[in-house]
Formats: structure tokens, sequence, C-alpha cells
């Protein structure tokens, strides 16, 4: 085979490939897609808010597409410290999804703690619910600073060009109604 030959052989399969390998991986969320696919069955985190759940949820799947996305996101807008981020969502033990971490530092925020503090606090009872922490810190499910925890995960997704409104049922629950 002459050289020419080979390399137009070499692209042929470099594209054949690399279509494969785009074909194979998830697409990426857009500002169309519903938080959560419909008919996906949503963890429940216990924040005491289903539609925060839904939210914190969808995190887990965006950040595993948009990591250094939602470490940004949390370092500039909840004062996260990046080294807490990544050390926590690089842990073997996978105890911290990015909805946790996203929770935590977002109730830091309101309630006016380090982030790390929130953490600290969480790992020393794994088990109890967000809703409980989020009382016990003064920020309950339905209280002002947790509406104020709402409005922030609202303003994450604008950031991350997936706009929605705190409270409105997502594409795929409203026809549901319908």
């Amino acid at each position: 085979m002459t050289r020419p030959a080979r390399v137009g052989v070499c692209w042929v399969l470099a594209s054949a490939l690399a279509a494969a390998g785009a074909w194979a991986q998830p697409a990426p969320a857009t500002a169309g897609d519903p938080p959560g696919d419909a008919g996906e069955e949503v963890a429940t985190v216990g924040t005491g808010d289903a539609w925060l759940d839904a939210r914190l949820a969808d995190m887990d799947r965006y950040a595993v597409r948009h990591r250094a996305t939602f470490v940004d996101e949390l370092v500039r807008y909840r004062d996260a410290p990046r080294a807490l981020v990544e050390e926590l969502q690089s842990r073997e033990d996978a105890a911290w999804t990015p909805g946790d971490l996203y929770m935590a530092c977002a109730l830091a925020q309101v309630v006016g703690r380090p982030c790390r503090a929130v953490v600290t606090q969480r790992e020393a009872d794994r088990a109890a619910p967000w809703a409980q922490l989020a009382e016990q810190l003064g920020a309950a499910p339905g209280s002002a600073s947790f509406q104020r925890i709402k409005r922030g995960v609202a303003d994450s997704y604008r950031h991350w060009g997936r706009p929605l409104v705190p409270d409105a049922p997502s594409p795929a629950t409203a026809a549901d109604d319908a």
C-alpha cells in the first residue's frame, strides 16, 4: 500500500472512530432540557422540598458532564473553597454527591457559616435528612432562608444556560398535568 493510500485509510478509520465515540457520549444538557429525564426516578435527598430534591438530583447528573463548571459555580457563587469541593468530589467512597455538596455550601451561605463547617456537621450524621440539618441551622424548609437556597439554585441554572423558576414544574410534569 502506498503512503497516500495508508494516510487515506487512517483518516477514514480515525473519522469513523471519532464519530462512534461522539455517538456513544451522552448529549450535553441544553437550556431546553428539563431538569431530569421524563419518567426517570429522582432520588430523594431529604431537603423536605420535592422541587429542591429534584434539582439536586439533576445536579448529580449535570456535574458528571460539566464537572469544572459545577466546581466553578460552587467556588464563585456559593463561597466554597475549591480545595474542599475537589477533595469531596474525588473521594472514592462517593459519600458526597454534587447535589449534597451544593446543598451544604448553599445552606452554609444563607446561614452565614463556612461551607466547611456545614460539611463537617453533615459528616457527623450522614443518615439525618438535609431538612433536619437545615432546621438546626435556622433555615428550615419553608423559611425565608430556605427560599433563598431555592432562588440560588435557580440562579445557578441560569449560569449554566438552563433557566428555571423555583417551584415551577418541569416541562414533563406540566405536560402530565394537562
